[in-house]
């Protein structure tokens, strides 16, 4: 999704949650500049691995556990965050991880050392994490804002992790892309998660995955 189609919906995001623009450019930058000397994927080689295949985007939902499918390997998989983790578990390697760094980060970076290539997310709640953990990544990472992109830094559209992840195989013209374990309806028991805020953030993921013409997969 190019930034001028992005903007509108960036605009009214920052106005619901009373975000500040500066704060997320503020944080771009700071992710710029430590993604410099670190391995960058470029656009092509993403648009390599993801252009015409089918694509399997991994939500947060507490029934992820019974929706992986060892067969998942023959599809591009596309880890919003910190499903990661439940991945590793299931002995699959991710081969995108998209995050904004609030997930169990060592797991994201063992994954890093196992192929998969970090997203890293800069937005202004992100700061410290941004400071702290980027420079940990030492394989194939590329960074993304919410704010219009500068320098090595992209936005191919989408808010929450889960998002992204779609708009990011929607943007590289995947053949299909496919949801599991996305729930729009309900917050999980993550520590310290203010629940309305997250279950806000969880209706604008939905009214974004819509605006492509994604849905999720039910089970059942």
């Amino acid at each position: 999704m190019d930034f001028e189609v992005w903007e509108g919906f960036y605009r009214e995001i920052l106005s619901d949650f009373g975000f500040e623009k500066e704060e997320d450019e503020r944080s771009a930058s700071i992710l710029l500049s430590l993604l410099d000397g670190k391995k960058l994927v470029s656009q092509n080689e993403l648009k390599r691995l993801i252009e015409g295949k089918h694509v399997i985007v991994i939500g947060g939902g507490k029934n992820l556990d019974n929706e992986l499918d060892r067969n998942m390997k023959k599809n591009v998989i596309i880890a919003a965050d910190g499903t990661t983790t439940t991945l590793l578990k299931a002995e699959l390697v991710p081969d995108i991880i998209v995050t904004d760094l609030d997930g169990n980060i060592n797991h994201q970076i063992s994954a890093n050392k196992k192929r998969a290539i970090v997203a890293i997310h800069a937005h202004g709640d992100n700061i410290e994490k941004i400071k702290s953990w980027t420079p940990m990544f030492e394989e194939k990472v590329f960074g993304t804002v919410q704010c219009r992109p500068f320098g090595d830094l992209h936005n191919f559209g989408g808010f929450t992790d889960g998002d992204r992840s779609v708009f990011l195989a929607h943007h590289f013209r995947a053949n299909s892309i496919r949801l599991i374990g996305f729930d729009f309806e309900n917050v999980g028991d993550k520590p310290n998660c203010d629940k309305k805020t997250k279950l806000r953030k969880l209706q604008w993921a939905k009214k974004l995955i819509s605006f492509l013409g994604v849905t999720e997969e039910k089970n059942g």
